[in-house]
């Protein structure tokens, strides 16, 4: 009797043994399959730019939608995962505040044309596309004829591109039909008539086009405008003139096919790694050399730099003090710099990072440091094969929208300058409420940068907690659009004021619901 209990009990015990094995043998196998990568996925992971192998950070990936993920990317779920979010990641509030470009009841499709407006831009991209809007707003005032733009093809970045390359024309003209008449090109008959050229004074306002340039009507058919950048005012115009300029800033003035097709492929790509952070890193030879910003450069870059503005005939400031200018503020952040800052602001190693710039000046010495921090360094010649990116090589303007697609979809813009296109992806991103944008304070920021290149402070707790107080209220959550400095006078006056297409509240964006109860922002970056 006692040996027949035993038996079963043997056996029980070989069985147990034999299945703990076979759940040790499938766990240590699985294990071995998550470790070991297929060559693949391996050949992926090897062109990715790691803190030892930092001379490649610009080299073509094989795309993403091609192979798995390469790199650990950040993890958003469980109670960390969501504190993360909230500290990193999460859009600010739009505290009601939704897009309102519809005319008022008393606005009226465009009446008889008094004439054709044409229009020489100038600058690059973002310059480019706020002086359009602005001269739409110009043609609707002096009841032109609206002539499609010519783009700059004289500037820094010599680019051929016409107004069709860059943006749809068809959409642009259509969205717009009952504002503004626009014709693609100015009616044969007139072609050889006298044009009165007029470089139109910034910033003006209603009364200057009503009135100074409404009047050479009375001589002239075609008014060619020889500049379009910031010739409209900010502030103190009529409602439906500013809920204009967002039609066609916003609604009208679309990119054309090919980019847009191409600009949303880098962002399916871009967010194959997960959330990510559009880096507008404008340390480029042409920001650095009109700026006059050497700091952390070579004696023979800093030359290099100061011929080349000494050269350009349309920059009119010549001779620029760098140290002067870092101190106030004025200079983009070095990437070094943008390293500690997003170190400073909780981000980790494996953040992926879209770097929305041309060619970063100095290449690879200068871009290191940050390599070394953030591996995960992307930019749209990495993400996007030779063969992808060949109708847009040589064509600055075009190259340039893709930047402004992937920056606009970002989760997190942040802009290394105050620049062009700084203010318009953020204004575009206030528009759509779309994402938070952290805008460096350059200024505050430069004091602690220095203290740690003397010694006289560490990275850490303090160094982090200081810069995120600083940038505490600087996430592009809704507010109204800032007026002049106070004692400004003159055209300085206007130059101080937060510009119109950074921030088109009030103008733009309506509150459409009481506000929210305040919020308690301790955790928020």
């Amino acid at each position: 009797m006692q040996r027949r209990k035993w038996i079963p009990l043997a056996l029980l015990r070989k069985l147990l043994i034999s299945a703990i094995g076979c759940i040790a043998f499938v766990a240590l196998f699985s294990v071995r399959i998550h470790i070991v990568p297929s060559s693949k996925d391996q050949r992926f992971n090897d062109k990715i730019s790691t803190a030892q192998d930092l001379h490649s950070w610009t080299r073509e990936l094989a795309p993403p939608h091609l192979s798995k993920a390469p790199l650990s990317t950040p993890k958003l779920s469980g109670t960390r995962g969501y504190l993360d979010y909230q500290k990193l990641w999460k859009p600010p509030s739009n505290r009601g505040f939704l897009p309102c470009t519809k005319p008022t009841p008393k606005y009226t499709t465009p009446t008889e044309s008094r004439g054709y407006l044409l229009v020489h831009t100038n600058g690059g991209l973002n310059q480019m596309r706020s002086g359009i809007c602005d001269m739409v707003a110009v043609a609707r005032i002096i009841n032109a004829t609206l002539v499609i733009p010519e783009l700059d093809k004289r500037s820094f970045w010599q680019d051929t591109s016409n107004f069709s390359d860059v943006f749809d024309e068809e959409h642009f003209m259509n969205s717009l039909a009952n504002d503004v008449k626009i014709i693609k090109k100015l009616p044969n008959d007139l072609v050889n008539e006298t044009k009165v050229v007029k470089q139109f004074i910034s910033w003006s306002g209603m009364d200057y086009y009503e009135n100074e340039i409404a009047s050479l009507w009375e001589e002239y058919q075609v008014i060619r405008a020889s500049k379009s950048d910031s010739r409209l005012a900010n502030n103190n115009l009529p409602p439906d003139i500013q809920k204009l300029r967002c039609r066609a800033c916003y609604e009208a003035l679309r990119f054309s096919p090919h980019i847009e097709q191409l600009g949303k492929l880098l962002v399916e790509r871009m967010r194959s790694f997960g959330p990510y952070i559009a880096l507008h890193l404008r340390y480029e030879k042409d920001m650095l050399a009109f700026s006059g910003c050497t700091h952390d450069l070579s004696l023979v870059e800093a030359e290099e730099l100061r011929m080349i503005r000494e050269n350009i005939s349309y920059w009119k400031i010549k001779e620029i003090d760098p140290i002067e200018q870092r101190s106030k503020g004025l200079c983009p952040l070095t990437p070094k710099e943008v390293g500690i800052f997003l170190t400073a602001l909780g981000y980790p190693s494996t953040t992926p990072i879209y770097i929305a710039a041309g060619e970063i000046y100095g290449g690879e010495s200068h871009m290191a440091e940050l390599c070394s921090r953030y591996p995960l360094l992307m930019s749209k010649e990495k993400l996007a094969s030779i063969e992808e990116l060949e109708p847009f090589s040589n064509h600055a303007s075009q190259m340039a929208a893709l930047d402004y697609i992937v920056s606009i979809e970002s989760d997190v813009f942040i802009p290394s300058y105050s620049g062009n296109m700084a203010k318009a992806v953020e204004g575009h991103r206030r528009f759509l409420g779309r994402g938070r944008t952290i805008s460096p304070d350059k200024k505050a920021l430069v004091r602690l940068f220095d203290k740690l290149e003397q010694g006289l402070m560490t990275e850490g707790k303090k160094l982090s907690n200081r810069i995120i107080d600083l940038h505490r209220r600087r996430l592009g959550s809704p507010r109204k659009r800032k007026g002049p400095i106070s004692g400004t006078k003159g055209m300085e006056r206007f130059r101080s004021e937060e510009t119109f297409y950074a921030n088109p509240l009030p103008d733009c964006l309506c509150r459409t619901e009481p506000p929210p109860p305040p919020l308690n922002t301790s955790h928020i970056v």
